[in-house]
């Protein structure tokens, strides 16, 4: 079965050196973006991650510190990898909690203003873990058939991501050929930043899901107590959890202004 699409979609992986969202770097992005007529453009970078790979890392993907030494950095990828994605849904193997936070990150870190508003994001892993309880190696030898070679390589796994959703498809007739419908099938728990940080009440207002705030309105806090969004700011958390916080505080202001 073929994808019914509306827009184009980006399957992607990254293989990265580690799994620290703020401050791990990807190693190598691969992406296979299928468009609505059923073309398809791939890609494939490896990526200078500009801090040392832990050889645990390089063992469970196979690029070193010497693979990478001549590629070009992140942000001299970014705007090339940006205008491949931009148009574009995103999928990918447990994206939504890995991939998708650490792109954004590496997207941030470039100065390129990444937002997941204007797209949605399918989850293939999700579906899987709903349905089966497996691995991608084993999702791809449950559906396809076939044994997945070349593990943890970019590439590998994303093609093999984009034939298990196909065949995720042909096995669940519950399961629509649409892509916000998969897109709100794979989502696990709606927060307004990737990493979890920042949660919506039940009135779909923001509050921090962390720390001595925990439960608290986010406006309410940053009113009463200006200097915690000062520490969070300067604290090591994701790019992307400083720049909802940092949105939230402005639309307060914005409405005290007007």
């Amino acid at each position: 079965m073929e994808l019914k699409l509306t827009r184009p979609i980006c399957f992607f992986d990254l293989e990265t050196t580690g799994i620290d969202v703020a401050r791990d770097r990807i190693v190598e992005i691969s992406i296979l973006k299928v468009f609505p007529n059923g073309n398809k453009e791939s890609r494939t970078w490896l990526v200078n991650p500009e801090m040392p790979i832990p050889p645990e890392s390089s063992a469970i993907h196979g690029i070193t510190d010497e693979k990478v030494k001549d590629e070009p950095t992140f942000k001299e990828l970014s705007k090339a990898i940006y205008t491949m994605i931009k148009d574009s849904d995103l999928a990918g193997f447990n994206s939504d909690r890995f991939d998708i936070p650490v792109l954004a990150e590496e997207m941030l870190r470039s100065d390129i203003d990444f937002d997941m508003g204007s797209r949605v994001s399918v989850d293939v892993q999700t579906i899987f873990h709903k349905m089966e309880q497996r691995t991608l190696s084993a999702a791809y030898k449950f559906y396809c058939g076939k044994s997945l070679e070349d593990a943890h390589s970019a590439e590998a796994d994303t093609i093999a991501t984009y034939e298990v959703l196909k065949s995720q498809l042909d096995r669940y007739q519950e399961l629509e050929n649409d892509i916000k419908f998969l897109a709100n099938f794979t989502t696990r728990r709606v927060t307004a930043d990737f990493a979890g940080f920042i949660s919506y009440d039940e009135d779909g207002v923001e509050v921090f899901s962390f720390g001595k705030h925990k439960g608290r309105k986010v406006e309410e806090v940053l009113e009463q107590e200006p200097g915690y969004f000062g520490w969070i700011l300067n604290a090591d958390f994701p790019r992307y959890t400083k720049k909802v916080l940092t949105a939230i505080k402005l639309r307060k202001l914005n409405t005290k202004l007007g």
